[in-house]
């Protein structure tokens, strides 16, 4: 809940020093919201949030250390009262849905208007969900839809957090470590990835991701076959 004097807490976390500047500008332009904290990684939000009193986490969901998808996830398992409000270079059509299925309070694009991002700060912290127009159309067609899906559609949260991983060219290892399990659990997401996708290796599965815009195009990341 927002402190006594109606300011909303705001925890900033992203990794490029330029955006967390730029959006405490934009939100201490309005004597609603306040920013309390910030922090350039995800082990650091969780370090920080420990000592922290915060109604919302601004989190961008590509950073160094644990992934935001990731710290969303153990934040709302210690803070099950706290709003987190995802930020990403992302299109809402990958992610958003999956986000907020697995307890994220929105989802906003780093090109949203700034009037946006604070009306999402607002919804989240009164205990609203924050979806835009763009995503509410997808909430609605994916109600509608049937056997239409695509592959990547079909995999769990956690298959599909592995899949994007992988796609950014992390190793099986490193993602073991982010997520703080076995590199045999991480194995076998592979591989049910692979047959659930019908793909055969690791890059095919980068051609996919590429095709369908799941991750950007640029250089091809090193992936294990």
């Amino acid at each position: 809940m927002p402190t006594s004097n109606n300011k909303i807490r705001v925890f900033i976390a992203d990794d490029h020093f330029v955006v967390r500047q730029g959006l405490k500008h934009i939100l201490n332009q309005n004597t609603d919201m306040e920013v309390v904290g910030e922090a350039e990684d995800g082990n650091q939000v969780l370090e920080r949030m420990k000592d922290m009193v915060a109604d919302v986490v601004l989190m961008d969901i590509e950073m160094p250390g644990k992934s935001g998808w990731e710290v969303m996830i153990q934040l709302k398992s210690q803070f099950p009262k706290l709003k987190v409000l995802m930020l990403s270079i992302f299109s809402e059509d990958h992610y958003g849905l999956r986000l907020i299925k697995a307890g994220a309070s929105g989802y906003l694009t780093k090109s949203s208007a700034p009037d946006q991002l604070c009306q999402a700060i607002r919804t989240v912290a009164s205990g609203g969900k924050f979806i835009s127009p763009s995503l509410a159309e997808k909430l609605i067609e994916e109600l509608h839809r049937d056997s239409t899906k695509l592959p990547h559609e079909n995999l769990s949260a956690r298959e599909f957090q592995v899949f994007c991983l992988l796609t950014s060219g992390k190793k099986i290892k490193a993602i073991a470590d982010e997520l703080s399990v076995s590199i045999t659990t991480i194995s076998t997401h592979r591989a049910n990835i692979l047959e659930k996708m019908g793909l055969k290796n690791s890059s095919e599965l980068l051609h996919y991701a590429f095709k369908n815009g799941i991750v950007p195009e640029g250089p091809i990341p090193h992936t294990e076959s």
